[in-house]
């Protein structure tokens, strides 16, 4: 199979936050923003929330922390609780994905009268006066580079994305000693995560030449940096280039988005209670190997930047990705982290009904091509 003719003149839209700090200290230089800001409403959690001290605010500050890892519906308005009461006129989200996606939902919800469950979808979202800083603390998500926000559902356990322009943030800061204390086993998936961003973005149906050097960039500095930062996390070269490779995986987001191996892993977080970052490390080879065949070029090209082997076949590409993630320290069986056979039917179902995400794959994938990789990922 041939890879599809992109076209130059389809149109697209790169939306990024006006002003990028990066490099190591960078989160010194957010003070002389934030301070122009009188009341300040960070959203972190308990392990970020020391970060607080190194922006140096004047204001009047609240740290909120009591955050979930995968925040649902009841969570966020427990947020938006805390900030109706404080009124900010400045949020910044410190953490991983959860916290930035909150921060930014607090940004055009605190003082609105929209509900959260009313702006799921596309460009619903009416409008925002808050100003909104977005600190990364570890590489993975991209939601600094973005304009979308996810929140589970606690009925359906279904994740609801919240996508406006609004929330788009006036200051990104890539800070890589923010990382420095992330552990060996978490740098490693959520660098998986940004990788398949990247990949994902990269062999989409909706795949754009713009977007395309976007995530030749972010997989190339996950294939040079990711086992560095793993082996030391100090290692603020390595560390910076993860963070960058994050924050291009983020732009790939916007106008193209993740396909089939983000729906997949999201019934390991709402299910097993995974990390987003793992349970994209879990399904990653699988799902790259299964697009190889639509996909032949592009295939060989991410495996040449990885420095992984270009052989030919599913179960060469297979192999040299499981390989590759196992080799990192992550735990790649779904049965040492709790799952059964018995339930990997009812995560097809849930997976395949992802269509926002399934919709962008380049090979058309059944339920039973779900429930088949679900599978081979057990043991």
């Amino acid at each position: 199979m041939t890879e599809p003719v992109l076209s130059m003149a389809r149109p697209i839209t790169i939306a990024q936050p006006a002003k990028l700090e990066i490099g190591a200290g960078a989160i010194a230089r957010l003070g002389a923003f934030a301070n122009r800001y009188d009341r300040v409403f960070v959203v972190a959690m308990a392990p970020t929330a020391p970060f607080v001290d190194r922006i140096g605010l004047s204001g009047t500050v609240e740290t909120y922390i009591d955050l979930p890892p995968e925040p649902d519906l009841p969570s966020v308005e427990a947020v938006l609780d805390a900030a109706r009461a404080f009124k900010p006129d400045l949020v910044i989200g410190l953490g991983g994905g959860s916290a930035m996606d909150v921060a930014k939902l607090v940004a055009v919800l605190w003082d609105s009268e929209q509900t959260v469950s009313e702006v799921v979808g596309v460009g619903k979202v009416k409008g925002r006066r808050t100003g909104l800083v977005q600190v990364p603390t570890t590489s993975g998500t991209g939601s600094e580079a973005g304009t979308r926000a996810l929140v589970t559902d606690p009925e359906t356990l279904a994740k609801l994305a919240v996508e406006s322009e609004h929330m788009l943030a006036d200051m990104a800061v890539l800070d890589p000693e923010l990382t420095y204390s992330v552990p060996a086993p978490v740098t490693a998936a959520t660098g998986i995560d940004a990788l398949a961003h990247c990949v994902e973005a990269f062999t989409n149906v909706k795949a754009h030449p713009l977007i395309d050097g976007y995530a030749r960039l972010g997989i190339e500095l996950v294939g040079r940096y990711l086992k560095r930062a793993v082996a030391d996390g100090a290692d603020v070269e390595a560390r910076a280039g993860m963070m960058l490779a994050s924050y291009y995986g983020g732009i790939c987001l916007g106008p193209v988005n993740t396909a089939a191996g983000h729906a997949l892993a999201y019934p390991l977080g709402t299910r097993l209670k995974l990390p987003h970052g793992l349970a994209n490390a879990i399904v990653f080879p699988h799902v790259l190997a299964f697009n190889a065949p639509a996909r032949p070029e592009k295939t060989r090209e991410i495996l040449a930047r990885l420095g992984l082997p270009g052989d030919e076949g599913t179960q060469a590409v297979l192999t040299a990705a499981h390989d590759y993630c196992r080799d990192l320290g992550v735990q790649m069986a779904l049965a040492r982290h709790g799952a059964t056979a018995d339930e990997l039917p009812q995560w097809a179902d849930e997976a395949h009904a992802i269509r926002r995400l399934m919709d962008n794959n380049p090979r058309v994938m059944s339920t039973e091509d779900v429930l088949s990789i679900y599978r081979a990922a057990l043991d």
